[in-house]
């Protein structure tokens, strides 16, 4: 970054005061707390959680430097909430993926329903279940997706990365309102929670386990050069 582009000391010092005022903020915000989902809480922990940030930026910018803490449980791809202390209305937004892992056990599974469905009489579609896109369209419409969550390996899925977003809302949509276009016009600012799962965090996990063991087997191993190793104790 040049030097023009870098923040002033006196900037860095301002975002320094942010964050004290934004403590105290947060610490009457406690004190105050009305019950374990106090929205003042909420609210003064994201204040807190953005003011640290910005602070953070400018004095590794102007400083080259880092602060020693991190404020947990914040999500890096959402800014602070900004919506209604008392939401009227929410919305749940949900997205599953899935790999089509066993094509043959899909489309068994999809003629099946049709077969009991319709007992092969008129109005049975011989084609319905005969394709993929076909095969999911039945199971989908037979099946809640919690259900096909829960049973997807029964139907030749495999789990992917799963998300779900519950939003905060003025007022209830009006019947019919948002159906062409459900996804769209999201604001993250009104995001109240998120929940994510991915394999990805397993793999951190297990990243961390490994190094854990790692350096538990090399303090194991800490002896001094010259000293006798006993047998063990079979007892132990």
């Amino acid at each position: 970054m040049s030097d023009a582009a870098q923040p002033t000391a006196a900037e860095v010092r301002a975002a320094a005061e942010a964050v004290k005022t934004a403590l105290d903020r947060h610490l009457a915000a406690v004190e105050r707390r009305s019950g374990e989902d106090d929205p003042a809480v909420y609210e003064a922990f994201n204040q807190l959680a953005a003011a640290a940030e910005v602070y953070d930026e400018l004095l590794y910018d102007r400083y080259d430097e880092v602060t020693p803490f991190e404020i947990p449980g914040t999500d890096d791809s959402l800014p602070p909430y900004a919506g209604p202390e008392e939401p009227n209305a929410i919305s749940v937004l949900i997205r599953r993926d899935y790999a089509v892992a066993e094509p043959q056990r899909l489309l068994a599974q999809a003629q099946r329903v049709e077969a009991v469905e319709y007992d092969d009489g008129p109005g049975a579609d011989e084609d319905a279940a005969g394709t993929i896109h076909g095969a999911l369209g039945v199971l989908f419409g037979e099946f809640e997706p919690d259900e096909i969550a829960s049973r997807h390996k029964e139907f030749g899925l495999e789990e992917g990365d799963s998300t779900l977003w519950v939003t905060a809302a003025d007022e209830p949509a009006e019947p019919g309102e948002w159906l062409e276009a459900p996804f769209e016009g999201v604001d993250p600012q009104r995001v109240v929670c998120r929940f994510d799962v991915s394999a990805v965090f397993d793999e951190e996990d297990a990243e961390d386990g490994e190094d854990t063991a790692e350096t538990d087997e090399l303090d194991d191993l800490d002896l001094d050069e010259d000293e006798d190793l006993e047998p063990l104790d079979a007892e132990r």
